[in-house]
Formats: C-alpha cells, structure tokens, sequence
C-alpha cells in the first residue's frame, strides 16, 4: 500500500499534536518483526497519531525501520527525531451500535414551589429524574415501581 501524502502544513500540525505523546510502541533487539508491526497498525487504529521509539544507534536501520512502517501500515511520516518516529493515519469510522432495549436516561425538571404568603415569588428548584424514578404532584422523587407487598404475617409483626 503506497504511504499518505501530506502536505507541509497538515505535516507541522501533526507534529505539533505529537509533542507531548509518550511512544506507543517500542522496537527492540529483533527489529522490525509481525509482531510489532500488528502492534503498530493496532496503535494506528486506536490513536491515528502515535510515536514508535526504535533501540537502535545504527541510523540507516532506524530510517529503513521507518520507511518500511509507513508504506506496509499505509500511515503517512510525519517527523523522525533520532530514535523517535512519527507516524499518522486517520482512524477508521465506528460504527454506532443501537440499543433497542436502552431505557431512557435522567431527565431535568423545573419545579415550582409557592410559598404560603401570597407575595412572594415562587422558589424554581431543578430536579434530576433517573429512568426509574417518577416526579409526584406535590414535587417529590418516587421510584417508578414500588416495592413489593410484603404479607400479611410479616406486616402484623412490625
């Protein structure tokens, strides 16, 4: 797959948004092996933009390193600064999942209350209502289903 061509400034705000990322993936000893290519093209998918940091003080291994990751994962280099490289991929799509079954969410409510004196304002109170619960007439918070009848003998013993 050939590497993304970008152009020198989407190519300076990549760099400028790597600054302060840690490497994702680390090269060590075996060199460029499946293993770490899946983990880069792993890192590639979740992050899209990653730094790999390859243990390697021979500088043609490192730039081989570098080309052979951007061209093979398809990503684009943005910036290789001694052991460190850079690379950048846009992160596929995800797909949004529905859930028939959700039930619904909290919901705020604006409750008026009088007061007894007949000149003052009403106090405005905001209440959060979860999916099991009901607002009551008077502005009190009730769950929606009530607890279960106890029996008869156990009420008689209370």
């Amino acid at each position: 797959m050939p590497q993304i061509q970008l152009t020198p400034a989407q190519r300076k705000a990549h760099r400028a948004n790597a600054h302060h990322l840690d490497p994702v993936v680390m090269v060590g000893a075996g060199g460029l092996t499946p293993a770490v290519k899946k983990e880069t093209d792993g890192a590639l998918n979740a992050h899209g933009l990653i730094k790999v940091r390859v243990f390697s003080d021979d500088r043609t291994v490192r730039n081989e390193i570098y080309q052979t990751l951007a061209n093979e994962l398809d990503a684009a280099p943005i910036q290789q600064i001694g052991k460190l490289l850079v690379l950048w991929r846009p992160q596929p799509e995800k797909e949004k999942v529905i859930d028939e079954d959700r039930m619904a969410g909290p919901r705020d409510f604006k409750v008026l209350k009088y007061s007894k004196r007949g000149g003052q304002r009403p106090e405005v109170k905001t209440l959060r209502v979860l999916g099991n619960q009901r607002l009551t007439p008077g502005g009190k918070v009730k769950r929606a289903k009530p607890k279960p009848q106890t029996s008869v003998k156990k009420r008689s013993q209370t």
